[in-house]
């Protein structure tokens, strides 16, 4: 508490009592660079006050240059392990995390880019008490997305929650290009609105985020259709535009986070299985030099591209809610508005406009059909499974 109140005092000018009627000393929650403590203004709001810790500016470059040092001393004792590009990406991405001022702006950007999905709640910042290294926000609370128990007490749908989070990601990657990198369960809160009652997915923590490119963003959304539709000519394609080269099966399967057996039978189609996620744990380690060599030629944005994957793939595993046929749909409709927008933006004929955007409307309206024929496939074979027990168990019904 003595580093917390000296850096307020720092960067606000005043001590703690004289900004605060109450101000929790335990804080909320504590990492590497900072910790949030909830406190009450003078005006009855209650707020979260994010704290840098005060020497992690000082500390950080020595950080990177260590980090440098044995990422060195790791080429030379093995140099079929590239990792010069983890130090590259810690370089550009520590000076914004450690800017509080850029992760509210980043705040305010995603709640403005995302504000159609009611279900989304980003808390507001207040900036005339926020600093680079002090932050003050609206106090939201809420269950941690990984905590079933709290869900459950709380009437909350873990797969509308699930479904929700794959809608919300891929708005973020495929159609605006902005991603929040770090979607790790204490940054995802969910919660019963107070006003509303319907549920909500709380995003926290808006320091880390990833700008594609245009060019990175659309051979991206080109290669999930490849993937969701089993087009392996233009996976192969894709693949190799965002620098996966020779190793495309290999790169498949890190996104996909599926066997290459399952990406050439169709992703959506193939559930996971045990089996196969005990194939793709056990063979990791035998393609550790490749991955290296994969994660030092792709564009670095696919470097937290791959790391948020990974968050949102532990997230679903928590919850008992693997990537189904219908999230995949979700994606899909996200690639065709973002190519066909793309589309749209680089011809001047109205006619060819007009054809473009038929042709997005009649891609939506197959896919709505589609997962129609799912559902009604789903319904059918909950209805042949009940009337079995009926017949089986006829005392119990």
């Amino acid at each position: 508490m003595q580093e917390v109140r000296q850096v307020i005092r720092e960067d606000l000018g005043k001590e703690i009592q004289d900004l605060f009627v109450s101000f929790d000393d335990t804080p909320l929650g504590a990492a590497s660079l900072a910790q949030v403590h909830k406190a009450v203004l003078h005006d009855g709001r209650t707020v979260a006050v994010k704290v840098q810790h005060p020497k992690v500016q000082a500390q950080s470059s020595k950080d990177i240059l260590l980090m440098e040092v044995l990422v060195l001393a790791v080429k030379q004792l093995f140099p079929e392990f590239e990792f010069m590009w983890l130090v590259d990406e810690a370089k550009k991405n520590l000076p914004l995390e450690l800017d509080f001022l850029n992760e509210g702006r980043n705040a305010e950007k995603v709640a403005q880019m995302l504000k159609h999905f009611d279900f989304l709640k980003v808390p507001r910042i207040y900036w005339e008490l926020s600093t680079k290294r002090v932050l003050l926000m609206e106090f939201v609370e809420g269950g941690q997305v990984n905590d079933r128990d709290y869900m459950e007490r709380n009437q909350i749908d873990v797969n509308e929650i699930s479904r929700h989070l794959g809608k919300m990601y891929s708005e973020m990657i495929f159609v605006n290009g902005f991603v929040h990198c770090d979607p790790h369960p204490g940054n995802v809160l969910v919660r019963k609105c107070p006003g509303t009652g319907k549920t909500e997915i709380v995003l926290l923590d808006h320091g880390l985020y990833q700008v594609l490119t245009e060019q990175f963003r659309l051979d991206y959304c080109h290669l999930w259709q490849s993937l969701i539709w089993t087009d392996m000519k233009n996976v192969k394609k894709y693949s190799q535009r965002l620098g996966a080269g020779d190793l495309y099966p290999l790169f498949a399967c890190m996104l996909t986070a599926r066997s290459w057996d399952s990406v050439n039978r169709g992703i959506g189609q193939t559930p996971v299985t045990a089996t196969e996620d005990s194939e793709i744990r056990n063979n990791a380690a035998n393609y550790l030099p490749q991955i290296s060599q994969l994660l030092s030629h792709v564009p670095r944005q696919m470097l937290l591209i791959f790391k948020t994957n990974d968050l949102l793939r532990g997230i679903e595993a928590a919850l008992g809610t693997r990537a189904s046929a219908s999230s995949f749909l979700n994606m899909s409709r996200c690639c065709i508005r973002a190519l066909a927008a793309h589309q749209r933006k680089i011809t001047r004929s109205f006619f060819r406009r007009t054809q473009i955007s038929l042709s997005q409307a009649f891609h939506l309206w197959w896919i709505d059909l589609h997962e129609l024929v799912l559902r009604v496939k789903g319904l059918r074979l909950v209805s042949w499974v009940t009337a079995l027990l009926c017949w089986l168990l006829p005392a119990s019904y």
